[in-house]
């Protein structure tokens, strides 16, 4: 998500910590030239809190508004597909891929997916509460209202690159 506050990120740090992922690969090659390039959240501490759940291996989920995609002119993620994650001052840490996808409303969420996403402990009430309190916020941001029929992506990933952090 695109937010005033967050420093851009780092694409050329990116890139090569991509092109680093990519040379080291065995066969086939990423399905991606290059993929996408972003951070969780919509705030610097928010971004780094969310990425040290994920360097730590507590954080394996994540999930956005199909809205947010669009708005942010940002594709949806696939099955099979990578981004690299940035902290929050937009230097890259990490390689996701994509495993899992499904959309659905926010209260679709089940609770194994709650505790994948690691976040809070890690319940589907409090995975519920504060992602609706976020998605209401980055909506109410951009004058846009909450609405329980948005289409929420729900996407699971593993940490590919580098060696030292990966699944």
């Amino acid at each position: 998500m695109t937010t005033p506050d967050l420093p851009p990120v780092h694409r050329d740090e990116a890139l090569a910590l991509w092109s680093a992922y990519a040379s080291a690969r065995p066969q086939p090659a990423p399905p991606e030239e290059e993929p996408w390039v972003g951070r969780f959240g919509d705030s610097v501490d928010l971004a780094d809190e969310l990425l040290g759940l994920v360097l730590a291996g507590t954080k394996r989920a994540t999930a956005g508004l199909v809205l947010d995609h669009a708005h942010d002119a940002e594709p949806l993620p696939r099955v099979g597909g990578h981004w690299v994650v940035c902290d929050g001052a937009g230097r890259p840490r990490c390689v996701l891929r994509t495993v899992e996808l499904r959309l659905g409303r926010l209260d679709s969420v089940d609770a194994a997916f709650a505790w994948d996403e690691g976040e809070g402990d890690r319940t589907r009430a409090s995975w519920l509460r504060a992602h609706e309190r976020y998605f209401r916020r980055t909506l109410a941001a951009r004058g846009q209202t909450w609405d329980d029929d948005l289409e929420v992506v729900f996407e699971r990933f593993r940490v590919v690159w580098p060696p030292d952090v990966a699944d």
